[in-house]
């Protein structure tokens, strides 16, 4: 029986904190979520199913696919199991495939050799079964084998995905402290912008924000960008499905030709690379890009929409007494220049936020690698606020 049309539980995980993205983005695709947790969402679905939401998703890290639970309190345990598992009917003779893994569990003290024990099943049925042994290493390039294991209970998975998907493929040059694309999906995701009205992004960096504001206004998905992905080494997979989900995508691709989206930076360099990453992802004739001090940017006051910022905040980039004045003119800018407009600020330093001297509407909390984050929304009235 091909896993492709078979119906198993279906993990998507995700960044911390980008899980109520996530699980809008599986809904609004048609599927019932059964649970939602910090790291990801689960449901139930085919590995052709898998396929469409590895194409689709914006906020997604790894697509898995269960092969199944079982008890484990010693790698030799997980061997076992594996090794009763039908992995001829799962992997090519011809094969290579890498085993990834999370594993908390007081029995094992180093992840890598629960993999090994994982490998070692793989390897060793598929000789018994078929006298072959198959390719194996650590680049995700090829079928992909994950292994959770979370005190005595592990379940094993097809990592669908292999590279992660969270990297939306477009980016070829990330320029300094890059946000990472699932990230600042799932930030333009959580704003109030309506995909039609004007986005302005000062401080663009490599251009990310921007991009994914252009990508997801036209809803250009990231499967778009990419070739590879772990499904296609598995028994059983149809191409055709595959080429008909990616005719879908160029489908459902809208025009937005009064979109005004501004993007722009002090530094050349930085501008140069943003505009190669547009390039790369197909929206560069919708960005206006800039070089030019941030309060210097245009704000259009017909269509007001955002305006998006992510500053430096202290942590890896720049020293905090020339941030303080940065964060202080930031604040200045919204309230002169960006009347009428929602203003969001993306920072990990909440006492440089304070210079901003604007009470944030909401905070919503994120993570940016292992930095404790937050998108502050800013309500910028016209005039005097009636209250």
């Amino acid at each position: 029986m091909s896993l492709f049309n078979t119906t198993a539980p279906i993990t998507i995980t995700c960044y911390k904190r980008l899980a109520p993205f996530l699980e809008k983005e599986v809904t609004e695709m048609g599927y019932r979520v059964e649970e939602s947790f910090a790291s990801g969402v689960r449901l139930r679905g085919t590995m052709n199913d898998c396929i469409r939401l590895n194409l689709n998703l914006y906020c997604a890290s790894q697509v898995l696919y269960s092969l199944g639970t079982f008890t484990a309190r010693h790698p030799d345990d997980v061997y076992r199991f594996l090794s009763t598992m039908q992995w001829e009917n799962i992997l090519a003779e011809d094969a290579y495939f890498s085993v990834t893994s999370n594993v908390m569990t007081d029995t094992v003290n180093n992840s890598m050799f629960a993999n090994l024990r994982v490998k070692d099943a793989i390897v060793d049925r598929l000789r018994d079964k078929k006298g072959i042994r198959p390719s194996t290493g650590s680049e995700l390039k090829g079928a992909v084998v994950h292994l959770f294991w979370k005190d005595d209970r592990a379940e094993i998975f097809i990592d669908t995905s292999g590279e992660t998907v969270a990297r939306h493929g477009y980016r070829k040059i990330p320029g300094a402290a890059p946000m990472l694309e699932a990230l600042a999906s799932a930030t333009v995701l959580a704003s109030r912008w309506d995909w039609n009205s004007a986005f302005i992004n000062p401080m663009c960096g490599s251009g990310t924000l921007a991009i994914e504001a252009a990508l997801i206004a036209t809803n250009s998905r990231p499967g778009l960008f990419r070739d590879n992905y772990s499904f296609m080494h598995l028994l059983g997979y149809d191409q055709e499905v595959y080429y008909a989900e990616q005719d879908k995508l160029e489908a459902q691709i809208i025009e937005a030709p009064k979109l005004r989206i501004i993007a722009t930076d002090h530094d050349l360099n930085a501008i140069a690379n943003a505009r190669k990453n547009a390039i790369a992802a197909g929206v560069a004739n919708m960005i206006e890009f800039d070089v030019c001090d941030f309060a210097d940017t245009e704000v259009p006051q017909e269509d007001k929409g955002v305006f998006f910022v992510n500053p430096e905040y202290g942590e890896r980039l720049g020293e905090i007494g020339e941030l303080e004045e940065t964060y202080g003119r930031i604040g200045d800018f919204m309230k002169q220049k960006c009347g009428g407009y929602y203003g969001y600020v993306f920072t990990g330093n909440l006492d440089l936020a304070k210079r901003i001297g604007l009470k944030a509407k909401r905070r919503v909390e994120f993570y940016s690698g292992k930095i404790d984050c937050r998108l502050l929304e800013y309500e910028l009235y016209e005039g005097s606020r009636r209250v």
